[in-house]
């Protein structure tokens, strides 16, 4: 069997730290890690639009700037397929059809649901299309045969609901057409929740604590000099709390030793700064001011692809547009094995059409 990963990103706004640490640099490690035979990656305009149906140009405006994210962090469309989920119709039919495998009762058990729908204000009055996102998602691993879908932890209920998806589905119809998919966790919990400037929740565009791949230096600058520490830390002779300090923790998903021989020589590493930190004598500008050529570092590369992206949009529409093709290409294929295991394959059913001509005969 093939080695086959899906995953994505919504187009609700410009992709930041966040994304970078908990997804897209481990997508290019996978990437070219040469261990998968094929890797899609979906920009997931369908699923953003189930709760910002109102504001269609808010998801359209920002499909180039999350590709134009995808490209400069340096996912190349020789090795990863990047597509637009709406422009993949097959996609739409396999949820309709999933949609019978799967009762209101077992949607609203979705512990993932039900903190989205809490988090959104849709205890009232939630769009079916956002809460039916667990069988869109199905359709999305299914269509493509996705054998590892990398996910956060808070992200597995909806995998164990695509696992038993297939599972029913497999069993229904007496088929083997759609495979069990597994999770792959990120190794660094780091990764997983990456707090926002503020230090108060994760990162977020809503909440405005974001710093984004494509700020400039400038940007970053300012925004890591607001950043949240420790509040206790009044005077540099103070002991710091490193624990829940948002400087810290960026530090640890983002520097290395050879950062500190290079800005910072007068400690090894990071364990060295923490310790004087704790101890007292160390002031939060000084580190902060650290972070700032740490991040930069980080990003300078990735500005510089996307500033190249940047002066030809239509290439990477064409980018888009080939992925796109090729993602529906192969959705087709399974949702024709889905429709022949359904016995819906009418068309196609040439035994179909002789058996019923014989009946009618008789």
């Amino acid at each position: 069997m093939e080695k086959i990963i899906l995953t994505g990103d919504r187009p609700t706004g410009k992709l930041h730290l966040g994304h970078y640490v908990g997804s897209l640099k481990r997508r290019v490690e996978l990437q070219n890690s040469g261990e998968y035979d094929k890797i899609y990656i979906m920009i997931a305009d369908a699923q953003a639009l189930t709760d910002n149906f109102d504001d269609p140009d808010k998801i359209r405006d920002n499909i180039i700037e999350v590709a134009l994210d995808y490209l400069s962090v340096g996912l190349d469309p020789a090795k990863s397929n990047l597509f637009i989920q709406s422009a993949v119709p097959e996609l739409t039919e396999l949820t309709f059809y999933y949609m019978n495998m799967v009762t209101v009762a077992r949607l609203e058990r979705n512990p993932t649901i039900k903190t989205e729908i809490q988090l959104r204000n849709f205890e009232v009055g939630i769009p079916v299309g956002f809460f039916t996102y667990p069988i869109s998602q199905t359709s999305d691993i299914t269509a493509f045969k996705a054998t590892v879908v990398p996910v956060g932890e808070d992200q597995l209920p909806m995998l164990e609901q695509a696992r038993e998806i297939v599972r029913k589905f497999n069993a229904t119809y007496n088929c083997d057409v759609l495979v069990e998919p597994k999770a792959m966790i990120p190794e660094n919990a780091i990764c997983c929740r990456l707090p926002g400037t503020d230090g108060t929740a994760k990162m977020s565009k809503s909440l405005g604590n974001c710093i984004y791949l494509s700020d400039s230096e400038e940007e970053v600058n300012r925004k890591v000099m607001t950043m949240f520490t420790d509040p206790n830390h009044i005077q540099i002779s103070d002991p710091g709390k490193v624990e829940g300090n948002t400087v810290f923790t960026y530090l640890d998903a983002f520097s290395t030793d050879s950062d500190f021989a290079e800005f910072l020589p007068d400690y090894k590493n990071l364990d060295e700064l923490k310790d004087h930190y704790r101890r007292g004598g160390l002031g939060d500008v000084k580190i902060k001011k650290f972070l700032q050529k740490v991040l930069n570092r980080e990003l300078a590369p990735i500005r510089e692809r996307r500033a190249v992206f940047e002066k030809d949009i239509p290439a990477v529409y064409e980018i888009l547009k080939k992925g796109t093709d090729a993602a529906r290409a192969t959705a087709a294929v399974t949702l024709a094995e889905v429709k022949e295991a359904m016995r819906i394959n009418y068309f196609e059913d040439d035994e179909l059409i002789r058996s019923q001509q014989a009946r009618f005969n008789a």
